[in-house]
């Protein structure tokens, strides 16, 4: 198979699909692999590195596009590359496609045959090709809404930690998967207080176990999710349902019972986020403010890190990859049927039950892709 990574265009998109190390093991398999001249700049991974892996290297996107049976990407296609995809194609990327309609009928358009890392499953029910991102963004978060608190970026001016004689900050995060569990980790190691809070008894069952007295544990009802916001300096949206749009769990009006200058940091933006007034930024611009709180809801948080994000998403997306382009992807499928749960658009059609109801378009099971 040909496979061809392009260089990443989103803002300040700095991660890439393929290192040169998982090119090496895919030419290791007998396979050719294009890499645009560039794409791994961003991780200090220089042409030369993908030439020694045993990459062909290209001058332009459109080459990847037009020459390759797969092509391997980390963020969403955006409107120039969908254009240049074909019928047929495999597109191995994240895709987010729920709060998108526009990406998604552009795929479908296409006639690509679609796998988002995001939904791809595991037999232990978790999200595997998310979860290092997840990680990523989960502790970046509180680096993050740490940044927005300070004064001169238009917070509260509260140091997280606190000092002696001086309370710490209150941090609030809703959510204890594992951005939340994440985020924990990295506040409860600055000395902050953290409130967790989720539905799941297990899960605040686990992390009340993990974090003992250094971090509450609530659940997560209308009372409990508005008390912890009124009173916390620092919000953390780290809510997901896969695949769907996230719910809108913070309202506007909860604002208003915030302090002016507290900050709302929302993990969950790429699925249409979990703050009413939620809208994705960028690292050029990454905060505005609403009612006088500062809101933080950078869509790929993850990419200002690139080359710990980069090697990192690589350790899981590699074996799928390997298997598309070793088996096919309908056979690879078929023998994974956690991989099959990756398939969001095949031949004009959505493939995941959440996405079609999200867009509003027909659902088309995945069996009947890989019939």
């Amino acid at each position: 198979m040909i496979i061809g990574t392009p260089k990443e265009i989103k803002n300040h998109e700095y991660r890439v699909g393929l290192t040169p190390e998982s090119v090496r093991e895919l030419v290791a398999h007998g396979h050719r692999v294009l890499v645009e001249t560039g794409a791994g700049e961003g991780i200090a991974a220089h042409d030369q590195l993908y030439r020694d892996a045993g990459a062909e290297i290209v001058a332009t996107p459109a080459d990847i596009f037009a020459n390759c049976d797969m092509v391997v990407k980390v963020k969403e296609p955006q409107a120039n590359e969908r254009a240049m995809l074909r019928e047929g194609q495999i597109l191995y990327t994240y895709l987010h496609l729920a709060p998108d309609p526009d990406q998604t009928r552009d795929l479908m358009k296409s006639g690509a045959v679609c796998i988002a890392y995001e939904t791809v499953t595991s037999p232990h029910g978790g999200l595997p090709l998310l979860k290092p991102m997840s990680q990523v963004a989960g502790r970046m978060s509180i680096q993050a809404g740490a940044t927005a608190l300070e004064k001169a970026h238009g917070g509260l001016g509260v140091l997280l930690g606190g000092v002696p004689g001086v309370a710490p900050g209150k941090v609030t995060i809703i959510g204890g998967g594992v951005v939340g569990f994440n985020a924990a980790q990295m506040a409860t190691g600055l000395g902050a207080d953290v409130t967790i809070l989720d539905r799941d008894p297990e899960v605040l069952e686990r992390v009340g176990t993990f974090f003992e007295s250094r971090a509450k544990t609530r659940f997560s009802n209308r009372a409990n999710l508005a008390q912890c916001v009124a009173e916390a300096d620092l919000v953390i949206g780290a809510v997901l349902i896969p695949g769907a749009e996230a719910p809108k769990l913070v309202s506007r009006e909860m604002l208003k019972t915030m302090r002016p200058g507290s900050v709302l940091v929302d993990v969950a933006i790429d699925q249409g986020g979990c703050f009413e007034t939620s809208h994705p930024t960028t690292h050029d611009a990454p905060t505005y403010v609403v009612d006088g709180i500062v809101h933080y809801a950078v869509a790929n948080m993850p990419g200002a890190v690139a080359r710990t994000s980069t090697y990192a998403l690589n350790n899981v997306t590699l074996p799928h990859a390997l298997r598309i382009a070793d088996l096919g992807w309908k056979e690879a499928l078929r023998r994974d049927v956690h991989l099959s749960h990756g398939l969001n658009v095949w031949n004009g059609k959505v493939t995941f039950e959440a996405v079609a109801e999200a867009v509003g378009t027909d659902y088309v099971p995945v069996e009947q892709a890989l019939a």
